[in-house]
């Protein structure tokens, strides 16, 4: 083989390896579902998700706030569904629905910085939030379980005295998140289960429950 023949070769060659990684590529974002697309035209903005609520009569941009209540398992499964719901199209941005979770966060303030951390982890960043709305994307949970873990016994039996404030609990939630969304002029939809644990605390005198911590998500106390 002459040095032109080997030269054709070699960039045939480089041209199939860049082929192929490109097609890899593009089944992993296929795999991923919602979050990036073939760089196709943007589609018309999808439907506001009615899993995303906002003040009744009010700015569509406003989120409704979690409603106030002493009972922990109502709470927790507010907390669960507003962690969840989000909606790419509204016009919002992922601090927006942080901002409605730390509206319940508890008022001392101590575990506000390990909140906000912990709800991060639950949504999309801001660089992926711009990507995910040329999709039109929306989310929202499907709750197929709710219970106190075993866990969470053998954690107060631990505890030093004065390091839970009393009625603080935690929830374990089952469920399905949920996405839909819109790709090659094409409604898409995935399903994922998962699960989480919420601790909260609900004070003995009747003042409404306050959000204290999330887990990793999919790693739930049992």
């Amino acid at each position: 083989m002459n040095p032109t023949d080997a030269s054709r070769s070699r960039r045939r060659l480089v041209v199939i390896v860049t082929a192929a990684a490109l097609v890899l590529i593009l089944v992993g974002v296929g795999v991923y579902g919602l979050v990036t697309g073939p760089r196709t035209p943007d589609p018309p903005p999808a439907t506001p998700s009615p899993s995303a609520p906002v003040t009744p009569g009010g700015d569509p941009r406003e989120l409704a706030p979690i409603l106030e209540t002493d009972d922990p398992e109502e709470f927790a499964r507010s907390v669960a569904t507003a962690l969840f719901a989000w909606d790419t199209a509204s016009g919002l941005m992922p601090l927006d629905y942080t901002s409605v979770l730390l509206e319940v966060a508890d008022p001392t303030g101590i575990e506000q910085a390990g909140l906000a951390s912990d709800i991060a982890g639950y949504l999309p960043t801001r660089d992926t939030w711009t990507e995910l709305r040329k999709y039109g994307t929306t989310q929202h949970l499907e709750i197929t379980g709710v219970f106190v873990p075993e866990a969470w016994a053998d954690a107060v039996e631990q505890a030093q005295p004065g390091q839970l404030q009393p009625g603080t609990t935690a929830y374990t939630i089952e469920g399905i998140r949920h996405r839909a969304g819109v790709w090659n002029d094409e409604p898409t939809t995935s399903a994922h289960e998962v699960a989480f644990t919420i601790f909260l605390t609900c004070p003995p005198d009747g003042d409404p429950c306050h959000l204290l911590r999330l887990s990793i998500l999919d790693q739930p106390l049992r």
